[in-house]
């Protein structure tokens, strides 16, 4: 699936929920984040640790025939569950193809308005990461 098909269908999962009751969708998020693909504890380290998050949030990002496959962990359950989202949507992705992808995605669901400033600090690192990867990845090829 290409990653704005990904993005709207985590769009439309959204719009499920009343949009003035955002305990539905913290629980959702949260419920994401117990599917989120698992670290393997060998890359749990500083050297994978997202800068700019309050809570810990570690990332790894491997190319597997051209493409990037990510796999994170967090120490807070709603944190899980915005790595889980944005692994989703980026996972199994062409690096060029995540180097061109926008975000407007986050916004549409409205997610970054009901965030704290530092976990909203903490997902623009997520992406950034995300991104740094795809860049790093793309540049060898």
């Amino acid at each position: 699936m290409k990653i704005q098909e990904i993005q709207r269908e985590i769009i439309d999962e959204f719009s499920m929920f009343d949009e003035e009751n955002w305990d539905e969708r913290y629980q959702y998020l949260i419920d994401l984040g117990k599917t989120l693909p698992l670290i393997d504890e060998q890359y749990k380290t500083d050297e994978n640790l997202i800068k700019g998050c309050q809570s810990k949030v570690w990332l790894h990002g491997a190319e597997n025939e051209g493409k990037i496959t990510f796999t994170a962990d967090s120490d807070a359950i709603l944190t899980k569950g915005i790595i889980a989202i944005l692994i989703r949507t980026f996972s199994n992705q062409e690096p060029s193809e995540i180097l061109k992808a926008d975000t407007k995605f986050i916004d549409e669901i409205g997610l970054k308005e009901h965030l704290s400033p530092t976990r909203a600090n903490g997902l623009v690192s997520m992406i950034k990461q995300i991104k740094m990867y795809a860049l790093a990845f793309d540049s060898k090829n």
